[in-house]
C-alpha cells in the first residue's frame, strides 16, 4: 500500500500542472487514489479472510471425515459379523426342515437340540455406530461436507436404518413365534439346555431331561414356523444386509477419497 501512495504521489508532483484548475485536478486525483488504495485494501483483507475461513473449514471437514471413516468401518465390521450370525442361524432351520414330516427322523434328540439351538438362540440386530453422523444432522454441520454425493448418501443413511430395523423386527416376530413353542408343557427347553450344555448358568445334566422334543418334527405349525424364519432370515440378507454391505463400501470409498494423506 506504502509503495501505491509513494508512486501516486510522485506521479502528482511531476505531472501535476499549475493553477486553480490544476489544484483541483491534483485534489481529484489524489481522492480517487486514496480511494482505489481502500479498495484494494479491503479486497486483500477479505482475500485474506476467505482464505483463513477456507482453510478453518476444510480442516474441520477433514476431522469430520477421519471420524466418519472410523465409524463406518467399526460398522462394516458389526455387520460382518451380523450375516454370519444370519447365515448360522437359517442354515439350521434349512437342517432341521430336512428332517420335519418324515416317518422316521435320523436326528437324535442331541442332534436335534444343536439345530434348535444353533438356529434359535441368537437375536439378529444391527447396531451400526451413528454418534458422530448424528451430532452432525442434529448440528446442520453435515452441510460441510464438500462431495455431493457423499453429503447424499450420509442423508439418506437414516432412512436405511429404519429399513433394517422393520426388517429386523420382522425377523424377531418370525424368531419368537417358533420359541413360544416351548412355552407349553408338551416340550422343554430345559432339554435343549442340558443336550447341549448351553445351561445359561443353571446346574443342568442329560439325566434332568425328560422330555423329548423329536415330535416336534412331525408338527406342520412347528415346519410352517420355522419356513417363516428360514424365509425372512433369508431374505434379510439378500435383500437389506447385502445391499447395505454395498453401500457402506461405497461411502468407505467416498470417504478414503475425500481424506488428504498426512
Amino acid at each position: 500500500m506504502k509503495i501505491f501512495r509513494k508512486l501516486r504521489q510522485k506521479l502528482l508532483s511531476e505531472n501535476a500542472p499549475n493553477g486553480t484548475a490544476n489544484k483541483l485536478s491534483k485534489y481529484l486525483i489524489y481522492a480517487i487514489g486514496e480511494i482505489v488504495l481502500v479498495v484494494i485494501g479491503i479486497l486483500i483483507a477479505v482475500a485474506i479472510n476467505n482464505n483463513q475461513q477456507r482453510n478453518i473449514l476444510e480442516r474441520k471437514e477433514q476431522t469430520y471425515l477421519r471420524g466418519l471413516q472410523n465409524e463406518f468401518e467399526t460398522s462394516k465390521s458389526k455387520l460382518t459379523q451380523l450375516i454370519k450370525v444370519n447365515q448360522e442361524n437359517y442354515t439350521n432351520a434349512e437342517k432341521i426342515l430336512e428332517h420335519t414330516n418324515q416317518a422316521e427322523s435320523a436326528l437324535s434328540e442331541k442332534e436335534f437340540s444343536n439345530l434348535l439351538f444353533n438356529s434359535f438362540a441368537f437375536d439378529i440386530s444391527f447396531n451400526a455406530n451413528n454418534s458422530l453422523l448424528n451430532e452432525m444432522i442434529n448440528s446442520g454441520s453435515l452441510k460441510d461436507i464438500s462431495n455431493d454425493g457423499l453429503r447424499i448418501l450420509l442423508t439418506n443413511w437414516g432412512a436405511t436404518m429404519e429399513d433394517i430395523a422393520r426388517q429386523e423386527f420382522e425377523l424377531g416376530e418370525q424368531r419368537v413365534k417358533v420359541l413360544d413353542m416351548f412355552r407349553t408343557d408338551r416340550y422343554s427347553i430345559r432339554t435343549i439346555f442340558a443336550q447341549t450344555n448351553a445351561d445359561n448358568g443353571l446346574t443342568l445334566n442329560e439325566q434332568d431331561a425328560t422330555v423329548s422334543n423329536l415330535s416336534l418334527l412331525q408338527s406342520l405349525a412347528f415346519e410352517n414356523n420355522v419356513l417363516m424364519f428360514h424365509s425372512t432370515s433369508l431374505s434379510t440378507e439378500k435383500t437389506h444386509y447385502l445391499p447395505l454391505m454395498q453401500e457402506l463400501d461405497a461411502i468407505l470409498n467416498l470417504l478414503k477419497n475425500e481424506i488428504d494423506e498426512e
